[in-house]
């Protein structure tokens, strides 16, 4: 997939397909809408891209809201990557950009840069300044400027629609199932290693502890989950929250690895630590020790997820 950062990157005269949005997630209904514009892209021997934005629009309209996103822009364009879409253009998104009208965004970006022949839309979609256009005024604008409209009723899955916003909600839920019914996979922050107190190695289990993570993460609690180090990739219990049992109040993501062997870490070696299933919350304990007993409760509790998703796995093999 290409990856264009402006308009004056694109291939001239080449007619698209078209998407637009800030696909956070990359979910299931982002997916639906992106697999129709790749196969009328075919259809129509056309360009298939996507258009997203950086910083997400609301950084920039309503900062007070501290938007975390489920996936920051790298790991977003690799999810789109994986679509089949032909390329991806992340536009700035500056207070100049917000303030074009309906009919600037329309022919400046749909007709004068992408040469769109369809653009495929929510029904919820904007756009425009203050929004103040929606699928409607798309298609008469395209009827003008010489692209069609196909919109998109939501995602639907056990009787609710499918969106960013419900799935940021069930990640700080800490909902891990529900969440992965609706993003298709299983959700995963990507980090890098940092030193942590010595609390695993003195009082509990070795650990691998997480460089602070600005987005979005679940509930506090613990959870079985697998963290990718490099290559190689481990069955985990990992633990997000403030570590009460020592007094401390600094939120901490901490894995302890099974099959634990040394690593060489540096501060630059990627992880990546996907959340599967939430055993409890954070507690406080009375001692070390009794922290430690109920982490062996916690990987036995883990190791019986993982064998049940063996028996699944080979089940439906």
């Amino acid at each position: 997939m290409q990856i264009f950062r402006s308009l004056t990157e694109l291939p001239a005269a080449t007619p698209s397909v078209v998407t637009i949005g800030n696909f956070d997630g990359v979910h299931r209904g982002h997916r639906m809408v992106i697999d129709a514009v790749i196969a009328r892209a075919r259809e129509l021997n056309a360009r298939s891209i996507a258009v997203t934005f950086d910083p997400h629009p609301a950084r920039v309209l309503k900062p007070e809201a501290d938007i975390r996103l489920i996936t920051p822009l790298p790991q977003k364009l690799e999810l789109l990557a994986a679509t089949g879409l032909d390329a991806t253009l992340v536009l700035p998104f500056t207070p100049a950009f917000a303030s074009l009208s309906a009919r600037e965004f329309a022919t400046t970006l749909l007709r004068d840069g992408l040469h769109a022949v369809e653009v495929h839309e929510g029904e919820s979609f904007r756009f425009g300044h203050d929004a103040a256009e929606d699928v409607t005024g798309l298609t008469q604008l395209g009827r003008e400027l010489g692209f069609a409209v196909r919109a998109y009723r939501p995602y639907m899955l056990r009787g609710a629609a499918v969106s960013s916003s419900r799935i940021r909600s069930l990640i700080a839920a800490g909902d891990m199932h529900h969440v992965r019914s609706l993003l298709g996979r299983s959700f995963a922050i990507r980090s890098t290693s940092a030193s942590g107190r010595g609390y695993g190695t003195l009082y509990t289990v070795p650990t691998i502890n997480l460089a602070p993570y600005t987005d979005l993460l679940p509930a506090n609690g613990v959870y079985v989950s697998t963290l990718r180090v490099g290559s190689r990739i481990f069955r985990a219990v990992t633990n997000a929250g403030n570590r009460p049992t020592f007094g401390a109040d600094s939120f901490a993501i901490e894995s302890h690895l099974f099959d634990f062997e040394p690593l060489t870490l540096t501060e630059d070696t990627p992880l990546e630590l996907t959340f599967l299933h939430r055993l409890r919350g954070e507690i406080r304990f009375p001692s070390p020790e009794a922290l430690r007993a109920q982490i062996g409760i916690d990987i036995q509790q883990a190791n019986r997820y993982f064998a049940l998703c063996s028996k699944l796995v080979a089940g439906n093999s």
